[in-house]
């Protein structure tokens, strides 16, 4: 009798035993699996099939230069350039977010009003009633690099004076710069500020 229970004990303690390697070995396989092998692959099936997206869709200039990303919006505050939507996190990649203001936070008040006034000194020529929402409000991510046709066409009339390029130059610009809808349905058309602004900066000022 005390045999069979040493036995039965015996047995247990193997099972137990067994079954603990067969986790470490499994353990060890999904490591290498989906900590390695699916990385790499990933990474190098994304290279060839779209390496631009797979780096960053960074853009460069003529220099080959990286000037920036056209996932991710810049602080333009060239008054002879687009300007972007406003940022509460100053187009900071590492810090993606907003702080969710209230329309009645003070900060969030004194920004937009600060915002306007600044507007009104750069841009006489467009009356207030005519400045778009998207120039005087924080994207979600605070990272936005588009704006809206609308929010670029408004800026035409202070560029045009600053460079002495004629507002139909910069407003065929615009439009041959507006995206499309995603799939002809979702979203809203829009502009790239960077990519409108490198369009701009090879078209050589009066």
């Amino acid at each position: 009798m005390v045999n069979s229970i040493e036995t039965e004990e015996e047995q247990q303690s193997m099972s137990t035993g067994s079954y603990f390697l067969m986790v470490v070995r499994l353990s060890l396989v999904f490591i290498v699996l989906c900590g390695i092998i699916y990385p790499l692959a990933s990474t190098a099936i994304a290279q060839v099939v779209m390496p631009s997206q797979a780096n960053g869709s960074l853009l460069k200039n003529d220099a080959g230069v990286v000037i920036g990303s056209e996932l991710i919006g810049q602080n333009f505050t060239d008054p002879a350039l687009f300007h972007s939507r406003v940022s509460s996190i100053d187009y900071k990649a590492e810090a993606s977010g907003s702080n969710n203001y209230g329309p009645s936070n003070p900060d969030m008040l004194q920004r937009t009003k600060n915002f306007i006034t600044q507007w009104q000194l750069d841009n006489p020529e467009v009356p207030l009633n005519k400045l778009p929402v998207d120039l005087i409000t924080n994207s979600g991510s605070g990272l936005d690099p588009h704006i809206s046709p609308v929010a670029a066409m408004v800026q035409v009339p202070r560029i045009s004076n600053l460079t002495g390029i004629p507002a139909n130059v910069l407003e065929a610009l615009v439009e041959k710069y507006t995206e499309g809808r995603d799939l002809g349905l979702f979203g809203e058309k829009r502009v790239n500020v960077l990519k409108l602004n490198m369009a701009l900066s090879e078209i050589p000022a009066k």
